[in-house]
């Protein structure tokens, strides 16, 4: 067994540059910790290997344990000591090589560490991609959160054939999709129906952890995601396609079994904070960069239910990573909530997405009245598109427009959701040809998720489920209805109307 000062020489003579320590750092460590003993739960492991493609090595690939990132050299080949703390060693899969998938249909880019072996080899080798990955479409699939034979049954019936069609209608060699966490409702073995899921859509699948996704009963939020990486590897990497850089976060934090249930916090600790700064080190400024995460960092909701604690629906350490990511375009992604969010925060866009399962599988819709669905993004070269797609709806379906007297908070004016609507959208109506206006923004319910959602035994399979405020709600005052159109223009000058 390595001495703790013959652990800090070899980090200090192998991984300086990558830990951009200078010798006088490492000189004060060495001096504050001289001579003890390395203990018995962390052993220094070497870890070397080689990336490259065709045979031929591939100079510039980050490869990481989680803790730290190195870059391969002029012949492909890295070295870092790693230890047996660490799960796994994972490339940042770079631009132009085809993005392999595990036999459970999600995305391979990782291998197992040994953590018996003092010194091992890892061989990764890639292929290049046949088309041009400068543009590709990826698909954003929130809480699928299946917990029974019910929701599972929806999942590969309802909502997989919705996505597999999508996928056709794309026809991009570059696709790619994001499980954005609550694959699973805290019945892990359910992993097995939902990687059915992901399997039947043929496309490589990165996943995110998400709260119910967990093993509980630990003593300590390092015990709970060890059946997660079993199924999917590690729970914060990275990867590149075109001019963009992606990323995934575990921002879950659990606290433990407190009262009835599991506690958590939205939070990114710092050993994934210190990883982030390495992997953004190799990432030029100006780039976009997109993270996705389960806990949104920050949501409307906090605005709209000022007395309601955020802790578990918001990151604590968010001006952090904002910090983290100035210089460049930044999007946030995310799920968790069950409902449409867009927020945008300085040089950060965050999407909270609606989610998959909607109103945990009891009908049609999230409970803030935004379709059961999943989005669909579209890069072109380093600008971003996005659409919210509803299962089983047009993609042109991006609003809900409801008669006057529907919504009883508002009985004398028609009401409109638009759930995927930021700042820059536009909205107008139409009588007889001529725009009359556009309607009002306010916070309020969606009028359908009252109905179907409101009371104590509505709805029927997930009873405590109740309607939530929204930053979406529209309303106007037509004076006829007779060739009535409303209108919605999104940020990209896309068109969509509805004839009421």
């Amino acid at each position: 067994m390595f001495k703790r000062r013959d652990f800090i020489k070899s980090l200090g003579l192998s991984s300086v540059a990558w830990l951009g320590m200078g010798d006088a750092v490492l000189a004060g460590i060495q001096k504050e910790l001289p001579v003890l003993d390395l203990p018995s739960m962390f052993n220094p492991l070497r870890v070397r290997g080689k990336v490259s493609s065709a045979g031929k090595g591939i100079a510039g690939v980050a490869v990481s344990d989680g803790r730290i990132v190195a870059k391969t050299d002029a012949n492909g080949d890295f070295e870092l000591i790693s230890g047996n703390d660490r799960d796994f060693v994972f490339v940042s899969m770079p631009a132009g090589f085809e993005l392999a998938k595990q036999a459970n249909g999600s995305a391979s880019f990782f291998q197992k560490i040994d953590k018996s072996k003092a010194e091992q080899t890892f061989q990764f080798d890639l292929r290049k991609s046949a088309n041009p990955d400068e543009n590709h479409h990826f698909l954003l699939l929130s809480d699928t959160q299946i917990q029974d034979d019910y929701d599972a049954g929806q999942l590969l019936n309802v909502a997989a054939p919705d996505v597999q069609k999508t996928i056709a209608s794309l026809n991009d060699p570059n696709l790619f999709g994001i499980g954005c966490g609550d694959l699973v409702y805290d019945r892990l073995e359910l992993f097995k129906e939902y990687n059915e899921s992901v399997q039947s859509y043929n496309t490589p699948f990165f996943q995110v952890v998400g709260n119910h996704d967990l093993d509980f009963g630990g003593r300590s939020d390092a015990t709970t995601t060890g059946t997660f990486k079993g199924h999917f590897g590690p729970t914060y990497y990275s990867w590149n396609r075109g001019e963009v850089h992606y990323v995934v976060l575990d921002d879950v934090f659990y606290l433990g079994r407190i009262g009835d249930g599991a506690k958590y916090i939205g939070h990114i600790p710092e050993e994934q904070l210190a990883w982030l700064e390495q992997d953004l080190a190799l990432v030029e400024k100006g780039k976009t960069v997109v993270i996705s995460l389960h806990i949104p960092t920050y949501t409307g909701a906090v605005t709209r239910y000022p007395d309601r604690d955020t802790l578990g629906g918001t990151v604590s350490n968010r001006e952090h990573l904002y910090r983290m990511l100035e210089g460049y375009q930044a999007h946030i992604l995310s799920g968790h909530t069950h409902f449409n969010d867009n927020m945008i925060s300085g040089h950060v866009y965050e999407h909270c997405h609606g989610t998959v399962c909607g109103a945990w599988w009891s009908g049609p819709i999230c409970y803030d009245g935004t379709p059961n669905g999943y989005a669909i993004y579209e890069a072109k070269g380093s600008e971003l598109r996005w659409q919210y797609k509803g299962t089983g709806l047009d993609i042109n379906e991006q609003f809900r427009v409801y008669k006057t007297g529907y919504h009883k908070d508002f009985p004398d004016q028609m009401a409109l959701n638009c759930w995927n609507f930021d700042p820059a959208w536009e909205l107008s109506w139409y009588e007889g040809g001529i725009k009359k206006g556009a309607p009002e923004k306010r916070v309020a319910f969606d009028p359908w998720s009252v109905e179907l959602h409101s009371g104590p035994n509505l709805p029927s399979r997930r009873s405590w489920v109740e309607p939530q405020l929204n930053d979406h709600m529209f309303f106007f005052k037509p004076e006829s209805t007779d060739n009535l159109v409303v209108e919605a223009k999104d940020r990209f000058g896309k068109v969509y109307s509805k004839r009421v």
